[in-house]
């Protein structure tokens, strides 16, 4: 007699409103080479970065440009916003969250002034990716384009 054990799966919303991109557009080598992990990238259209699931929050950088989040699953999700905006020390950012922090899908994490960044030179491009690539079985990305955030599914991680 078989068994059947069901594969534990994840699904990833939109954590900005935006376009959808692969990972592989984006302009820096150590996200376009997935050297961080495999997933997905955004064009924000407005300042807000939202949980992609429910979770805890792992690591906030002083500069709160990125957040680090850990799903019950273990599973653990990088959301980067902009590409050289480590360079403008915080400025344009404002975490709402701390580590520690349980969040739930679709709460805002942290803002940003796009248009400040952007007039700074600031690429904007925000990859969300899957930094503990050993727990995924299997990675579905959703189609490129306009994604709402918290809303639309980006990413579907079956769990090993």
């Amino acid at each position: 007699m078989g068994l059947f054990f069901r594969k534990t799966k994840v699904q990833l919303a939109a954590p900005v409103t935006g376009k959808l991109i692969p990972l592989e557009q984006v302009k820096d080598q150590a996200f376009a080479q997935k050297m961080l992990g495999d997933g997905v990238a955004f064009l924000p259209e407005t300042g807000e970065l939202v949980a992609p699931c429910d979770g805890e929050i792992s690591y906030v950088p002083d500069t709160a440009h990125a957040i680090a989040l850990t799903e019950a699953h273990g599973l653990e999700i990088l959301l980067h916003i902009g590409l050289n905006t480590v360079e403008q020390q915080g400025q344009g950012f404002k975490a709402l969250v701390k580590t520690g922090d349980k969040v739930k899908a679709g709460q805002v994490l942290l803002t940003f002034d796009r248009d400040a960044l952007q007039a700074r030179g600031c690429d904007l491009s925000t990859p969300m990716v899957i930094t503990n690539g050993d727990k995924v079985a299997k990675l579905e990305k959703g189609a490129q384009g306009p994604v709402s955030a918290g809303k639309d599914i980006c990413l579907t991680v079956t769990l090993n």
